[in-house]
């Protein structure tokens, strides 16, 4: 038996951020986050609004008893509020796999290291502890800030899942699908270290 799958509640600390593992005292915090830019109104994006946040975070958690996903709040350290959450999903334990999803932050700080770090903190965690040989990322073909994002940390296309998904408006979304292979991840990691001026 893998004693890293599935894989467990876990604090991911970084010089910015902490990951914290979700849980249902966030609520009122993460609520708080996405009423900064109205993140629920996007329409490309599957985000809660406020008062669905609890109902949100307990079905994060239930997937997380059934192995299917390690869901993390996002932590600022210099005042500890919360910004946003983020998540190991698709766990496939003999694939040696995850996909980090279901992302957000709050609007004023979108665009900052804040993701920068998280991703470093993450890919760090699936590649070297985790013992992954790939990681995934999906978006929205039209989330363009997504997919910028995620050009931006080093992962490479891997296609356009046609009419993938039905999304909360009734239109079918194409997901775009990006992935960094541990062969990639040394390169990577410089890479997301530098534009962090860790080294």
């Amino acid at each position: 038996m893998d004693p890293n799958y599935p894989p467990k509640p876990i604090t991911l600390s970084g010089d910015l951020v902490q990951l914290v593992p979700l849980r249902l005292e966030h609520t009122e915090a993460l609520a708080e986050a996405v009423r900064d830019g109205e993140l629920w109104k996007l329409w490309f994006t599957n985000i809660s609004p406020p008062q669905e946040m609890q109902g949100w975070i307990e079905k994060a958690l239930e997937e997380q008893k059934l192995g299917l996903s390690l869901p993390f709040a996002v932590l600022r350290k210099s005042d500890e509020k919360i910004l946003g959450s983020t998540r190991f999903m698709n766990i496939e334990k003999e694939a040696r796999r995850v996909e980090i999803g279901s992302t957000w932050y709050s609007k004023s700080v979108q665009k900052t290291l804040i993701n920068t770090e998280c991703k470093l903190l993450l890919l760090r965690h699936a590649f070297e502890v985790l013992d992954c040989i790939a990681v995934e990322f999906r978006t929205h073909f039209f989330n363009t800030q997504s997919r910028r994002a995620i050009e931006r940390l080093g992962a490479k296309m891997d296609g356009i899942l046609r009419n993938h998904r039905i999304s909360k408006n009734g239109t079918l979304r194409d997901t775009a699908v990006y992935s960094i292979i541990n062969s990639e991840w040394p390169t990577v990691r410089s890479h997301l270290k530098f534009k962090l001026g860790l080294e």
